[in-house]
């Protein structure tokens, strides 16, 4: 039987369980220490004739099983069942996507932030056995969307993705790649790529460095480039009029694609600037191809048989027995 905990993280409240111990210790040997004092034998017998230590200790040890049937409980002891769909074979893919008001651009029609978000909703139809996760950034990277097979959750994210969605403006691919790295296992150094959709303008200095790292680790990064070398105006959407510098000039945003193509080369990855979507998407297929496919067990879909009732229920009956010991002696009426 495979047993597992659902929410391991409250393993740390065993932790109060040994600093009860250790208080209870404490208290024991302050208490003989403190009947020692006195000297008196038979005062101190008379004293604490009506107390009862071993109910005392009883009803602590009762209390300690309560708290950790209870911790296990919150934990939710588990075995897998039976799942409702079948064994997946598939890659974790991290989609990283560019966000900076500089993808609102409109070298590529209606503007970059929006063919690429249509080139990501595509992407994802054709990968029904992969897991994705989705990153939005641009001065600072967020996750909006751990590794998951939901394709319809995803959607739902990329369609509101908009530059409001990271206050911080810039364009920080080292911190995009660290966020995408972090949502796969670092145990496992395979079946892990990025997609990397961005028009690479600005782009930090810690990017390639990064790259390195994830290249490391087993990750392959394939960089989608957005927009055009000669680049276009950005229209402010609060005014509709073209983004000047503090000049008075128009500011033109171009496609960086030599940054973008170093990052990808480092992992054995490769470069694609979007132009016709379906092309971009047949070439990315062929290079997640070569990247060997795992079975995993898609857990949304699976059945759990649950205990954390009997523990519940073995932390009621032993508080309701710890509360039913008495600490005092019963004494015999004649």
């Amino acid at each position: 039987m495979n047993w597992q905990f659902q929410y391991n993280e409250f393993v740390w409240l065993f932790v109060a369980i040994a600093i009860l111990v250790g208080l209870f210790l404490y208290l024991l040997r302050w208490k003989g220490n403190t009947l020692n004092k006195i000297g008196d034998k038979k005062l101190v017998k008379l004293l604490i004739d009506n107390f009862s230590s071993k109910g005392f200790t009883v009803k602590f040890i009762l209390l300690i099983l309560a708290i950790a049937t209870g911790i296990i409980a919150v934990m939710n002891p588990r075995v897998p069942g039976d799942t409702d769909g079948v064994e997946r074979k598939g890659i974790d893919v991290a989609i990283a996507l560019d966000v900076s008001k500089s993808m609102l651009a409109a070298d590529l029609a209606p503007n970059r932030l929006e063919r690429a978000k249509q080139f990501v909703n595509k992407l994802i139809n054709e990968m029904p056995n992969d897991r994705i996760a989705l990153i939005l950034f641009a001065g600072k990277a967020y996750l909006q969307m751990p590794l998951t097979v939901d394709h319809g959750a995803a959607s739902l994210f990329i369609s509101s993705a908009t530059p409001d969605a990271v206050p911080q403006q810039g364009t920080v691919i080292s911190d995009a790649l660290k966020m995408s790295a972090g949502v796969f296992n670092s145990a496992e150094k395979r079946f892990k790529t990025v997609v990397l959709i961005s028009d690479g303008e600005d782009h930090d200095a810690d990017a390639i460095s990064t790259a390195k790292d994830l290249a490391a680790q087993g990750v392959m990064i394939n960089a989608i480039g957005i927009g055009s070398p000669d680049g276009s105006s950005i229209v402010d959407p609060a005014t509709g009029q073209n983004k000047r510098d503090e000049a008075g000039n128009t500011i033109i945003s171009k496609l960086n694609e030599e940054g973008l193509k170093e990052i990808a080369q480092y992992t054995n990855g490769i470069y694609i600037r979007l132009q016709n979507s379906d092309d971009a998407i047949a070439s990315i297929k062929s290079q997640l191809s070569q990247i060997e496919r795992k079975a995993f067990g898609d857990v949304s879909q699976m059945n759990f048989k649950t205990y954390y009732i009997w523990f519940a229920v073995a932390m009621f009956i032993l508080l309701l027995a710890e509360n039913l010991i008495p600490e005092r002696k019963k004494k015999l009426v004649v």
